[in-house]
C-alpha cells in the first residue's frame, strides 16, 4: 500500500480485486513526513489526512486474513482511539506481521508523553470471553516502537500468540521487569532498545537465535542452545564491557554474530581523555563469523585497542567498524605500523563506516591489511553513523568529501591488487 494510493484513480474492476486479496497493508508515507520537517505547522493536517487514509483502505478491505500491517507516522495523543481501532482490525484479520512504528517523532521523538498506549482492556477483554473475533493465535512478527505497554501485557503476547518468532520493543516506559520464558515458546529474535525503566530481564526460550538487549542492571539468560546472535550495549558511561560479558558467559563461545557498542567518549578528569579503545580480555570466540563495532569516540583515538577481539575470533570471516564522533579532529601524530604475531586466515572483508583520515583510522586499516592472509575486500565509508538520522548541511557534505580525499590519498597506494578497495 503506497502513500500514492490516496489519489490514485483505480478502476471500479480493479478495486474490488484489491478489496478482497490484497494481504499486505503497509501505511508508510514518507513524504508526508518530509513535509513535515520543512514546516512543522503542517503536522497536524498531515496527522488528519494519514488517519483518514489509513481509515478508508480498512473501511474498504475485505480480505478475511492479513500477512502483514504496518502503522508508520508521527501520531499525537488524539489518534489513540484510531491506533486502537486499526490495531484491532489487523487482529480480527488473522494478522501474522504487525508493526506499529510511532518512532518516526519530527520533535520530541522519545517523549513518552508522545507515545501511543496500548489499553489493558484491549488484552483482558478477549482472555475473559470478550470479542471472540480477535485473533493473537495467528500473529508470528510483533514490532513496538514508542508504544507504551507493560512487562505483563508482553508477557501476554509471549504465551498467547503460540507461533510468534520475533518481538521487537523499542522506546517504552512502563517495563521494570520483563520474563521471556517458556519450554514451549517458539521465539526466535528479541529485540528490547531504549526501555528506559527495565530493571530486569530473565530469557529461557529454546529456539532463540538473536537477542539485541538493552541497558539494564540484571539479564539472565538461560536454555538458550540456539543463541548465535548477541547485541551488548555499553554506551552509558557507567557500562563497560567487564560489567557486562559475564552476562553472556552461558553461550558467547556459540556466538556466529556479535555487536559490540562501545563509548569511549569520556573524560579522566582535569580535561584529559581517554587516549585508546581498552577491552578486558575476551574467551575464544572460535565460532564467530561477523563482528560489529560501534564506538563512540573522541580525538584521535587510538584503535589498535579492538585488534585482541578480532585475534580472539580465529574464524571471523566479517568485520565491521562504525565511527561515532562528536568533533572529529586529525592530529599531527605518526602513524604508528603493528604487526600481529597471530595473522587472520578468514577475514575476508573489512568496512569503515566513518572514516575520516585520522592517524589511528590509518594505523588501523593498514594492520588490517598486513595480518589478513585472505582479505577480498575494504570498504571505506566516509558517513560517519551519526549523520544517518538527519539531512545534511553543506558543513557535513564538505566533510565527508575531505574524507574522502584523505581515504583516496592514504590507502590507494597501499592496498595490494589482490584486496578491492571500495570508497564510498
Amino acid at each position: 500500500m503506497k502513500e500514492a494510493a490516496r489519489t490514485t484513480v483505480l478502476s471500479s474492476r480493479w478495486m474490488n480485486l484489491w478489496k478482497h486479496t490484497t494481504s499486505s497493508l503497509d501505511f508508510r508515507a514518507d513524504n508526508a513526513l518530509a513535509r513535515i520537517r520543512e514546516n512543522y505547522d503542517l503536522c497536524s493536517e498531515e496527522r488528519r489526512k494519514y488517519e483518514e487514509w489509513v481509515d478508508r483502505v480498512i473501511r474498504s478491505h475485505k480480505s478475511v486474513t492479513l500477512k502483514e500491517f504496518s502503522v508508520c507516522f508521527d501520531l499525537g495523543l488524539s489518534s489513540q482511539e484510531s491506533i486502537t481501532r486499526w490495531i484491532e482490525f489487523a487482529f480480527t484479520r488473522h494478522v501474522q506481521k504487525l508493526d506499529l512504528d510511532f518512532s518516526v517523532k519530527v520533535k520530541n521523538k522519545t517523549s513518552p508523553r508522545t507515545h501511543y498506549t496500548l489499553p489493558e482492556e484491549f488484552l483482558t477483554r478477549r482472555t475473559s470471553g470478550g470479542n471472540s473475533c480477535i485473533d493473537f493465535k495467528s500473529l508470528k512478527e510483533l514490532s513496538l516502537k514508542c508504544v507504551n505497554l507493560t512487562g505483563q501485557a508482553i508477557e501476554f503476547f509471549l504465551h498467547n500468540c503460540p507461533f510468534l518468532e520475533k518481538l521487537v520493543v523499542h522506546y517504552t516506559n512502563k517495563i521494570s521487569n520483563l520474563e521471556v520464558c517458556g519450554p514451549s515458546l517458539v521465539l526466535k529474535h528479541l529485540e528490547l532498545m531504549h526501555c528506559n525503566y527495565l530493571e530486569s530481564v530473565k530469557v529461557s526460550a529454546p529456539n532463540l537465535i538473536s537477542l539485541i538487549g538493552p541497558n539494564i542492571d540484571v539479564l539472565l539468560l538461560e536454555n538458550v542452545p540456539m543463541l548465535k546472535e548477541v547485541y551488548i550495549n555499553c554506551m552509558h558511561y557507567n557500562d563497560s564491557v567487564e560489567k557486562l560479558l559475564p552476562t553472556y558467559s552461558c553461550c558467547i563461545s556459540q556466538l556466529e554474530i556479535l555487536t559490540l557498542q562501545l563509548n569511549s567518549h569520556r573524560k579522566l578528569g582535569l580535561g584529559m581523555h581517554l587516549t585508546k579503545v581498552v577491552l578486558p580480555t575476551f574467551p575464544e570466540l572460535t565460532k564467530l563469523k561477523k563482528l560489529v563495532v560501534s564506538h563512540w569516540t573522541d580525538h584521535d583515538q587510538s584503535l589498535m585497542g579492538l585488534t585482541p577481539l578480532i585475534r580472539a575470533s580465529p574464524n571471523l570471516q566479517e568485520f565491521i567498524l562504525e565511527l561515532w564522533m562528536d568533533d572529529p579532529s586529525r592530529s599531527h601524530r605518526k602513524v604508528k605500523n603493528t604487526t600481529s604475531q597471530l595473522p587472520h586466515h578468514h577475514l575476508k572483508v573489512f568496512k569503515f563506516c566513518g572514516y575520516y583520515g585520522r592517524s589511528s583510522d590509518v594505523e588501523l586499516v593498514r594492520y588490517i591489511l598486513k595480518n589478513s592472509v585472505v582479505l577480498e575486500k575494504i570498504i571505506i565509508d566516509p558517513f560517519e553513523p551519526i549523520l544517518r538520522d538527519f539531512e545534511l548541511c553543506g558543513e557535513d557534505l564538505e566533510r565527508i568529501q575531505i574524507a574522502r580525499g584523505f581515504a583516496k590519498q592514504q590507502l590507494e597506494a597501499r592496498v595490494p591488487q589482490r584486496v578491492e578497495l571500495v570508497i564510498l
